[in-house]
């Protein structure tokens, strides 16, 4: 995870109705992920033959919204990339969400206590690459972290083309996570999240982290107004 201090005014177009942008100690942030789904099954129950294991890489954001008493914090993607046509068509139609099939590839190592990911994708004839190197074994993220901010925001929202929004939930453990010595990313962001962004993810990272990741499950989502 690859994590960046951002203008507001670069998110404003993006943040969908009922939200507000969620900041960290008077930050905000967009986050460039790269993981792996594993065993995935749609709706939870339903394997899909050929499309249960998949790389994606994600750019998102982070909301809020209040309902009743209760302060629902959120993330929101500008665009994901998936390398099968069918993951990013069911995606789009259960969640609404900005969905790209574009070809993949991923390298995983280890060293000792020491991890390297790597994920890359094809736009234009030309691969990006998101890298990062960890040192020394996983922790917990300590309480009021930045670490802590980014991995536990539990609700997914999306904007919805007649209106309102899309607002699901998302579920899963807290997430241990390794600190990184290097970590970085590479290529033309410009072509898939446009010049702003793009120029956003040509400087370092302010922050970068591995997280463990686990059984994730992502529930119906419901409109909103």
């Amino acid at each position: 995870m690859l994590n960046y201090a951002i203008e507001p005014g670069l998110l404003t177009r993006h943040v969908p109705p009922s939200t507000s942008l969620d900041s960290f100690n008077g930050k905000t942030y967009v986050s460039l992920v790269g993981f792996r789904f594993r065993r995935t099954k749609l709706l939870g129950r339903f394997p899909v033959p050929f499309h249960a294991d998949f790389d994606e890489v994600n750019l998102r954001f982070y909301v809020r919204r209040k309902d009743g008493s209760e302060d629902r914090r959120g993330v929101v993607f500008i665009a994901e990339v998936v390398p099968r046509r069918a993951i990013a068509a069911t995606a789009r139609l259960l969640y609404g969400e900005n969905y790209t099939c574009l070809p993949m590839k991923h390298r995983i190592g280890m060293d000792g206590l020491r991890k390297t990911a790597e994920y890359q994708w094809k736009i234009g004839g030309r691969w990006c690459k998101l890298s990062a190197q960890t040192v020394g074994p996983p922790t917990q993220p300590q309480e009021e972290s930045l670490e802590q901010f980014i991995t536990e925001h539990y609700w997914g929202y999306s904007t919805r083309p007649a209106g309102g929004c899309l607002e699901y939930q998302v579920a899963h453990v807290p997430w241990q996570v390794w600190a990184t010595t290097t970590a970085s990313f590479e290529g033309n962001a410009g072509a898939l999240y446009g010049s702003e962004l793009g120029t956003v993810l040509k400087r370092p990272p302010d922050c970068a982290f591995l997280a463990d990741g686990s059984l994730v499950t992502v529930f119906r989502g419901n409109r909103v107004q």
